[in-house]
């Protein structure tokens, strides 16, 4: 076996960056910006009222509570700017939320803030006094005031969110340089196993781990494009393998037969037919097995162990990595958090542990470790809020005490750590 850094750097050999694409900016949510974007224009575009009310032009002086003004018309949003000029300043213009002011005006009074008189429901009043003072420029937004001409608003690597596409949508910018999105090829391997409602009688379990892995791998930016099962059938894995790279994966993933069983064909299978195996076995808790291999036809193939922990720690502390890096993205970097409970860092092993997050009255943040972690459950999922990992111990097994800081993940690399409040 080889340590966990070394297996990594092995696997990440020769991954660069996909191919950009265009895509439509509301498409491209969750996605990650193959370039820097800049704006096209001034955010807002132009000066416009903040509120409803009367703009004015006072210059360097200040509109004294008292004062009457003329009301000469009336502007609102989405009619052209111009309008006033010369006398027609010495009055006061209606205006309405997110209408252009009008030439030459530079405040905004509320409609609040004024009495008003004359006019009817059907057009504006008259007249209006300022019920207390007005300051020049108040209530106006200016042009380019939240986002210049030309200035960066998002950065290469940057994914698509809510806000990012609310800006984009403001700007104007209908399309945007995206990574696409690694291709993802699955085949769960095992005659034992079986999908909701195939089972009958015999000693099958239903297949969890491809549609955890569906999931996942969605959830980590990328597109599954196929997926196949297969008993433990050198022959017919063969054939499924050859299925599934006619989709043009960039990366398959297999789960099972990797051990070292007579049963486990996967390492044997893929060295057959000329694949590159860059290693078999790596020096981690759980999820030993797992194999990594570079396919003649050129897609990476990852072989996940079968157990559903295994599995899980496979997909993200290996496949996970390397999707960063297929999209553009530099290398994870955990939290660090001081443990409430007490763990056993395994010699010569790197520990992955299912864990929870608490946060006291005072905002402190701890990892609680999950009890009953065994490969084959899958209940300790339902709880876990993070991944709790321990580097090697040396020489023998060491019990890392409370208090003391340790590496901490979300469960996925493009998700936020999540945590609770302490219970009263």
């Amino acid at each position: 076996m080889i340590g966990y850094e070394e297996a990594l750097a092995l696997l990440l050999r020769d991954v660069v960056p996909l191919d950009t694409e265009s895509v439509a900016a509301f498409d491209g949510a969750g996605r990650v910006l193959a370039a820097d974007v800049r704006s096209p224009g001034f955010l807002p575009r132009f000066d416009n009222a903040a509120m409803d009310g009367f703009a004015l032009a006072l210059g360097d002086a200040t509109g004294e509570a008292g004062t009457e003004w003329p009301v000469l018309g009336s502007t609102a949003a989405g009619d052209a700017a111009g309008q006033p000029a010369g006398p027609a300043r010495q009055g006061a213009w209606e205006i309405m939320t997110g209408a252009v002011m009008p030439d030459g005006l530079d405040s905004v009074v509320p409609v609040e803030r004024v009495d008003a008189s004359g006019g009817t429901d059907g057009t504006p009043p008259t007249r209006i006094r300022l019920r207390e003072p007005v300051r020049t420029g108040a209530n106006v937004r200016r042009r380019g005031e939240d986002i210049a001409e030309g200035a960066r608003v998002l950065t290469k690597c940057e994914r698509l969110g809510p806000a990012q596409i609310m800006l984009l949508a403001a700007l104007g910018i209908e399309r945007v340089p995206l990574v696409r999105r690694p291709r993802v090829a699955l085949i769960a391997t095992g005659r034992e196993l079986a999908e909701a409602g195939e089972a009958d009688e015999g000693a099958w379990i239903h297949d969890s781990n491809t549609p955890f892995l569906r999931l996942r791998l969605h959830a980590a930016g990328a597109e599954v494009v196929a997926r196949e099962r297969v008993g433990d059938d050198p022959v017919g894995f063969t054939a499924v393998l050859d299925r599934v790279l006619a989709q043009r994966p960039d990366l398959v993933i297999s789960t099972g037969a990797v051990s070292k069983g007579r049963f486990d064909f996967v390492p044997g299978s893929l060295r057959a037919r000329g694949a590159d195996v860059r290693f078999h076995g790596v020096a981690i808790r759980p999820g030993k097995p797992l194999l990594c291999a570079r396919l003649r036809e050129g897609p990476l193939h990852v072989g996940l162990p079968g157990n559903p922990a295994s599995c899980a720690v496979g997909l993200r502390f290996f496949v996970e990595p390397l999707l960063r890096a297929m999209l553009g993205l530099p290398r994870e970097r955990p939290a660090r958090l001081p443990l409430a409970a007490p763990v056993h860092a395994r010699a010569n092993l790197r520990t992955h542990l299912h864990a929870m997050l608490e946060g006291d009255g005072e905002g402190r943040l701890a990892v609680h470790p999950l009890p009953r972690q065994e490969s084959f459950r899958l209940a300790p999922f339902l709880s876990s809020q993070a991944w709790l990992v321990l580097p090697e111990a040396g020489d023998g097994d060491t019990v890392i005490k409370p208090g003391q800081a340790v590496d901490v993940y979300p469960p996925g690399h493009l998700e936020s750590l999540a945590w609770q409040r302490e219970s009263a």
